[in-house]
């Protein structure tokens, strides 16, 4: 199962870079949390064996253009709408987590001719206090980078999943490895992600699965109000799960998710078995 890295262009010169395993369709296309890549979802990808994935590095992340100049959700919705329409070829099943499940609500919201159906991991229509998001960009302004090496990484970091997942992303410089990500544009996305956006919420007209960790960062009522004033919404609750279940319940997540395309799996399965 071949990956290529692909680069798109967006109007205002910011470079989206792409990883895509060729396969069937329709595509599936992962959108990673903040301060994330596209790097941690390749397995959520691979454990799709068989359909066309597209895996997006959001901008200011991964091996995206660091500093976009625009840090807008309308940015990041408009760059998604270029992948979807320069990369794949008809609607796509857009699955997101945290604050990519917020871009993926965006598009679908916008975009529906783009987009078949939505997969929701931990992600909801924004929310989130000043200090909140203040606290968020500290902690990322508070690493000692450059860090010396990964292990150092690891000492300061922590060896959690999500934790190691940071450490596999840093990108090596002459000097040290440093995050694929800035702590400003960070604080400035989840800002941005922090406006309520209900009445695009209750826009989405393609059907959505929700899927929330018991561990996760939102309340029953949050997530009961989420799943009650969306149009077409099923709600699945992944057991023993953080926030980033799709590193730390990894088999739960893809279970859930494979259950979210029963139709394009009922597909492949009917391809498989005329080719035996």
């Amino acid at each position: 199962m071949g990956a290529t890295t692909q680069q798109v262009q967006t109007d205002d010169g910011t470079t989206v870079s792409c990883t895509v395993i060729e396969g069937d369709e329709p595509a599936v296309v992962l959108l990673h949390g903040l301060a994330g890549s596209s790097r941690e979802l390749l397995p959520t990808a691979r454990a799709l064996g068989g359909r066309r994935v597209v895996l997006v590095d959001q901008r200011g992340h991964g091996l995206s253009t660091t500093r976009p100049a625009d840090t807008s959700r309308e940015a990041f919705v408009a760059d998604v709408v270029q992948v979807l329409t320069t990369l794949t070829s008809q609607p796509v099943v857009l699955v997101g987590q945290s604050m990519g499940a917020h871009t993926a609500m965006l598009v679908a919201a916008a975009r529906p001719d783009l987009v078949s159906r939505l997969v929701m991991l931990e992600g909801n229509q924004g929310g989130g206090s000043e200090a909140d998001h203040q606290a968020l960009g500290d902690f990322f302004r508070s690493w000692d980078v450059p860090f010396v090496s990964r292990a150092a990484a690891v000492e300061a970091l922590g060896d959690g999943p999500l934790q190691r997942a940071w450490v596999e992303d840093l990108e090596r410089r002459a000097d040290g490895w440093y995050p694929r990500f800035d702590a400003d544009v960070v604080q400035a996305v989840i800002t941005a992600v922090g406006e309520e956006r209900w009445a695009e919420w209750e826009s989405v007209e393609v059907p959505v699965v929700a899927v929330f960790a018991d561990g996760g960062m939102f309340t029953e009522q949050q997530k009961a109000e989420l799943v009650a004033r969306g149009r077409d919404v099923r709600r699945v609750d992944l057991a023993g799960a953080s926030h980033d279940a799709h590193l730390d319940c990894f088999d739960a997540w893809v279970a859930a998710l494979r259950d979210a395309l029963p139709d394009a799996a009922r597909q492949l399965e009917g391809k498989r078995g005329s080719r035996a």
